[in-house]
């Protein structure tokens, strides 16, 4: 038998997710993709309620067609993740 006890430190874990360091794995993992994704596309990034946030998009007319037509950014998410 387990004799062990773990009990989540909810409040900790939100602090982490806001971290500094959370926030530098988040945007080196969102600037590659938008370099992957190539021209025209943009990374924001804001530290929400409970997490540390980034979110990567198309802000050109060629890339919203290209990501229409392609899935650039799905693929280039795919790519580096593995």
């Amino acid at each position: 038998m387990n004799k062990y006890k773990f009990e989540l430190n909810s409040e900790g874990v939100k602090e982490l997710l806001k971290s500094a360091e959370m926030q530098a794995v988040l945007n080196e993992y969102a600037s590659s993709v938008r370099n992957i994704a190539g021209n025209g596309y943009t990374v924001s990034k804001f530290v929400g309620k409970n997490r540390a946030n980034v979110s990567i998009k198309a802000v050109t007319r060629k890339a919203k067609k290209d990501n229409l037509k392609n899935n650039t950014l799905l693929k280039a998410l795919g790519s580096v993740k593995g």
